[in-house]
């Protein structure tokens, strides 16, 4: 085995897991379907074949390319169609709207950006009407992706951001563009207890962009629910979760310390009356004993 298989084997998590990921674009994929008949994806960078199996799984005929030997050869014994071969040089070889997906998990972040773009522009060419685009990346947004684990993987080249990554195919003139955070712990939509860590590494560690080819309204219609929808959840939102409970805390602290501040006043009243009291009554009882006394010397 090559180091970057090896590596993925280890660091990318299991087939099922990343199969499990990916299933968050399946009702993207099924819209898609629903449209075309003969609905072809296309896979760059296609690794492991997950995203292949999931698009055979569900009635999509996909291949993959992909440089790695290692990669090429684990799909080939898996029966995925797959090809060694460069994901810019794939497209251009495709011909203009034959294909109904194309898709490239974690592979923009490897290529340089004038290729980026380029693989963009070529995407928009093969895609048929209200085909989909589909990115993912790891998301510089959670701190420690963005300071920290984007840079365990030696062949990245720079973190990409959603608002560069989302520009690119609206600056290449496809019609509506969605970016999905994903991967977040679900618990975290509905935080309690949140802690500064949570806010350091539970934003979505990644996100991709969706972005849909110009078509018919009658076509991308079916679409709008799915990219009016919010996925995942932002370091804002974390930010703003901790925040509020931070206010929370110190509004049930304020509150304690008036109420304790309240009830030491009543009793500092309270001891100050019976103060008062013990002298008045040391007072009375001073006077009598006076009386008591003069009253003896006179009889004497």
């Amino acid at each position: 085995m090559d180091f970057y298989f090896e590596f993925e084997q280890k660091y990318r998590g299991s087939r099922e897991q990343i199969k499990s990921r990916l299933s968050a674009y399946l009702p993207f994929v099924q819209k898609c379907r629903s449209l075309y008949a003969d609905c072809k994806a296309l896979d760059l960078g296609c690794g492991r074949g997950e995203w292949l199996e999931l698009m055979q799984e569900n009635g999509i005929d996909a291949a993959g390319v992909d440089l790695d030997d290692a990669m090429v050869a684990y799909c080939t014994e898996k029966n995925f169609s797959c090809q060694k071969k460069d994901a810019l040089a794939a497209l251009k070889e495709a011909a203009d709207e034959s294909l109904c997906i194309v898709s490239g998990f974690h592979i923009a972040e490897h290529v340089p950006f004038d290729i980026l773009m380029q693989l963009v522009h070529e995407a928009k060419r093969v895609l048929k009407p209200a085909g989909l685009l589909i990115l993912e990346t790891p998301n510089p947004e959670n701190p420690a992706v963005g300071s920290c684990n984007f840079y365990n993987d030696p062949s990245h080249i720079r973190p990409l951001t959603p608002v560069l990554l989302s520009f690119l195919p609206e600056h290449v003139g496809f019609h509506r563009t969605k970016i999905l955070r994903l991967q977040e712990d679900k618990r975290l939509h509905e935080p309690e207890n949140l802690s500064l860590f949570h806010v350091l590494t539970g934003s979505s560690p990644d996100y991709s962009i969706v972005a849909q080819k110009q078509a018919a309204q009658n076509l991308t219609v079916e679409f709008d629910s799915l990219f009016q929808a919010d996925y995942g959840i932002t370091l804002e939102e974390l930010c703003q979760s901790y925040d509020s409970q931070l206010h929370q805390l110190i509004d049930r602290l304020n509150s304690t310390i008036c109420e304790q501040s309240s009830r030491i006043a009543a009793q500092e009243q309270e001891l100050n009356e019976l103060r008062g009291l013990i002298m008045n009554t040391r007072h009375r009882t001073l006077f009598g004993a006076v009386e008591w006394l003069l009253k003896k010397i006179k009889r004497t």
